[in-house]
């Protein structure tokens, strides 16, 4: 297991995002004038999709472990705002994680396919619940689903576009981890297969400097809409007094 941590220090962290913006303005630029960055919009009916928020990704010691202090700071607290407005509004939530059954990387067959020649998805045992269980901060209520995938996407070779097409959702609002693989894929698919698609930005991470930063710019400027939470729960709320005022 790993224990430690490589951090960049502050004045790294702040050239590096220097760096960025500066190739986001020109990216921007650029884009609009050959008309990217067009908006997708809310829909009428959304659900929560959160793409591995479980223990090996949101707590310390793992390979697969995401940067701390965003996840501590940033992205549980935003999915404790989202997952009330979610719950008060009486909207779908989807908790999405990762395990495998067949971890032994000799075997004739496994589920793992061929991504554990990439990654350690190996050490994701599914045998072992407390890795792949959702953190217990942002732990799935009565009427949620957690939905276990092999793959990225959350949305390849599982039943979520089925589940969310049978309760007429038209807009997933995504978080989780991570910027450059799950979560991206996710927003891929999602927009692919009809979805309107919403990443929210403070509940989005990784485990490397930058990533995030770059794959919401070029996520908001071609597969989905970038929102903040604080735009995303008064949204939620906003449906919420909708429906109250038509009863």
């Amino acid at each position: 297991m790993i224990r430690g941590s490589t951090r960049m220090s502050e004045v790294d962290t702040k050239e590096l995002d220097r760096l960025l913006q500066e190739a986001f303005d020109t990216a921007t630029r650029l884009y609009q004038e050959r008309g990217f960055q067009r908006r997708v919009g809310f829909g009428k009916r959304p659900a929560l999709v959160s793409v591995d928020l479980a223990n090996a990704w949101t707590r310390p010691g793992n390979p697969f472990t995401c940067d701390q202090e965003k996840m501590d700071g940033e992205i549980i607290p935003g999915m404790q705002k989202l997952l009330t407005a979610f719950r008060a509004a009486g909207l779908p939530v989807v908790h999405v994680t990762t395990a495998y059954e067949i971890t032994d990387r000799s075997a004739d067959f496994t589920d793992m396919g061929l991504w554990h020649n990439k990654i350690p998805v190996d050490v994701v045992d599914l045998k072992d619940k407390e890795l792949w269980a959702i953190d217990s901060r942002i732990a799935p209520v009565e009427g949620e689903y957690t939905l276990l995938k092999k793959r990225a996407s959350s949305f390849h070779g599982t039943e979520l576009a089925g589940i969310l097409r049978a309760n007429n959702v038209d807009t997933i609002l995504v978080t989780g981890v991570t910027a450059c693989a799950c979560v991206r894929q996710t927003i891929c698919d999602g927009i692919a297969d009809g979805f309107r698609t919403i990443a929210v930005r403070e509940c989005i991470g990784d485990r490397v400097p930058g990533a995030v930063a770059w794959n919401l710019f070029d996520i908001d400027a071609k597969f989905g809409d970038v929102h903040s939470v604080d735009e995303c729960v008064a949204y939620i709320d906003g449906l919420a007094a909708q429906r109250i005022a038509a009863e």
